[in-house]
């Protein structure tokens, strides 16, 4: 069984910055071999692709509403995934939430997303 657990939310004020990890374990699970996923959901709405990171690291991708101020890394020595945002927006606030993919590049389509953490608060003021 695949358990995701995600740290380093907070409170941040608008064009600040903060680093979410993920932390990925369980028996039998090849960290390397399945694309990462980052999601976010803000009160009242719909959870929204974030960002993509590939098995192996060497692809990525980010939602247009992001793409610039985030980045996405992993380290799967480690088990673990990172999102760096950077230029925080009021916008920006919501629960975010890793997720494993089924496949090796992943994508931004939810339902490839096997496992889901419980998600970490990012509340961004103005």
């Amino acid at each position: 069984q695949v358990q995701l657990v995600e740290s380093g939310g907070g409170l941040v004020q608008a064009g600040g910055s903060l680093r979410l990890s993920c932390a990925a374990s369980g028996r039998t699970f090849t960290f390397s071999s399945r694309a990462m996923g980052w999601f976010r959901q803000a009160p009242g709405k719909e959870r929204e692709f974030v960002a993509r990171i590939s098995g192996n690291g060497g692809s990525t991708r980010l939602a247009d509403s992001v793409k610039g101020r985030f980045t996405v890394s992993r380290d799967n020595a480690k088990n673990m995934v990172y999102l760096q945002m950077n230029t925080l927006k009021p916008e920006d606030t919501a629960v975010y939430i890793c997720a494993i993919s089924e496949g090796f590049y992943g994508s931004g389509s939810q339902s490839e997303y096997a496992h889901w953490g419980q998600g970490t608060q990012v509340t961004v003021s103005s």
